[in-house]
């Protein structure tokens, strides 16, 4: 038997879990979950007797190092800051490791140690990062090995509420980590490179630089840019593009009404509020507007942020019943970040009947016996319901493949490493559209840079 031990059961593990499930019995498999709540593993394990169940704690030394000590291969799904110290007992004990996270200095370091020893430390192999690193890199190779040179490279994911789930004035529900939506952008100017110019913008002023997106069948998105496109120009071999851009896409008129939140400071997650737990969520508006003995706390608000009555902006907050003097905050010593989130909980957590979608576009410029041309990439999965997400689906199912792919020998090159090469992302690309998870490729004219970013 191969031993699999998967570390963290959340909710990205849904089709992890049922993959290897199925897989087992061709594959001699067996397969154990670690998490330190054994009901939220038993739910997605449901009545299968191929799996044993523990209860681990990771940060319990003993209890961890058993675990790791009798596996073949570990599966972190725990949150990216806790890998390390299953890595370092993956290095001590000899076991490969394989995570969906951004690949940390921590983890970096050990690559040397991964090599000396043979192991292969995957990471970055979820949804972002991971399949636009594959699909990327597939279309990127495909141009280079027919001669053409690479001369503009634009990336965007989003994470959304399938059409028929969408039912708010923000088309918006949270579909992965709330706290990382509420703080996105924040701690450094998001910084791209745009026809050979690099360009900065600093958080506040984020959420009004974006770029118009449309989707066959799906209508128009916007993207505003990630914190660094320029991490991977290097990676990617794109040291001579002249354009390189990542960014996240929302739908159309989000990224405006978000920005009112940043202005105000809510989304601030460096200082706690006084007595948050007995504010009302009006009152918790109302911190951040200047005093007025005869406004009202919405006149204020509107007359703040320069939104007229019959702007649609004004509807969104409305919806969110944010001037609610009667609901509360109900949270200690809370941040204003972490007050908007629970307040944004109210209206943005999916329903039980509700679907997410996950949409990824690419755009590929590059130069041919002299000619420009582009190539358009687009990517839409939609979940089946709230256990098989989406997000599960394009997170769990390439983690999945690649520990196949380790434990049979088909990923071979040691070290800390991110999936970028025709050894790691053929076999998985090829793999994930018999599930569905297919790109659509066009040739479309060369257009070049966004003049909204110029």
């Amino acid at each position: 038997m191969r031993k699999i031990l998967i570390i963290g059961a959340g909710k990205s593990s849904s089709y992890l879990i049922k993959y290897l499930i199925d897989k087992s019995p061709s594959e001699n498999l067996e397969i154990t979950i670690g998490d330190l709540n054994v009901d939220n593993a038993k739910k997605l394990v449901g009545n299968s007797s191929k799996i044993n169940i523990i209860h681990l704690d990771v940060f319990d030394a003993d209890s961890r190092s058993t675990a790791i000590k009798s596996a073949d291969i570990v599966i972190s799904m725990l949150p990216a800051r806790f890998h390390i110290e299953v890595a370092k007992d993956c290095i001590t004990y000899k076991k490969h490791m394989v995570t969906a996270s951004y690949i940390s200095e921590e983890m970096q370091n050990l690559d040397d140690d991964a090599k000396a020893n043979g192991l292969i430390f995957m990471n970055e192999i979820g949804v972002d990062p991971g399949i636009d690193h594959m699909s990327a890199m597939q279309v990127i190779d495909q141009i280079r090995d027919k001669g053409g040179k690479m001369i503009l490279f634009e990336s965007f994911t989003g994470g959304l509420v399938a059409p028929e789930s969408d039912n708010n004035l923000w088309n918006y529900k949270f579909t992965w980590n709330p706290r990382n939506v509420v703080v996105a952008g924040q701690g450094g100017a998001a910084k791209f490179l745009q026809e050979n110019q690099f360009k900065y913008i600093p958080y506040d002023r984020l959420f009004r630089r974006t770029e118009f997106l449309d989707i066959d069948g799906y209508g128009r998105f916007e993207a505003y840019a990630n914190r660094d496109s320029l991490k991977y120009q290097h990676v990617y071999g794109l040291d001579h593009a002249r354009t390189l851009y990542r960014g996240t896409m929302r739908r159309v008129g989000f990224s405006r009404a978000w920005h009112v939140f940043v202005q105000l400071g809510m989304t601030d997650d460096s200082y706690t509020i006084e007595d948050s737990a007995n504010m009302s969520y009006r009152d918790f508006v109302n911190a951040f507007l200047p005093y007025s003995p005869t406004d009202s706390v919405e006149l204020k608000f509107r007359h703040a942020l320069k939104i007229d009555q019959d702007d649609m902006v004004w509807d969104k907050f409305l919806e969110l019943d944010i001037f609610n003097a009667e609901k509360m905050v109900e949270l200690d010593k809370a941040t204003p970040a972490q007050i908007l989130q629970k307040i944004l909980m109210d209206s943005w957590t999916l329903s039980e009947d509700d679907k997410d979608m996950i949409v990824m576009y690419h755009k590929f410029g590059y130069e041919l016996n002299g000619e420009k041309h582009q190539i358009d990439a687009t990517m839409v999965v939609v979940g089946e319901d709230q256990t098989y997400t989406a997000m599960a689906k394009t997170v769990g199912l390439p983690v999945a493949m690649a520990t196949l792919a380790i434990l049979n020998g088909k990923i071979k090159t040691p070290g800390v490493q991110i999936p970028i090469t025709k050894e790691v992302y053929t076999p998985i690309l090829d793999e994930l559209e018999t599930y569905g998870v297919v790109f659509n490729e066009k040739e479309v004219p060369y257009l070049g840079y966004n003049p909204l970013n110029a």
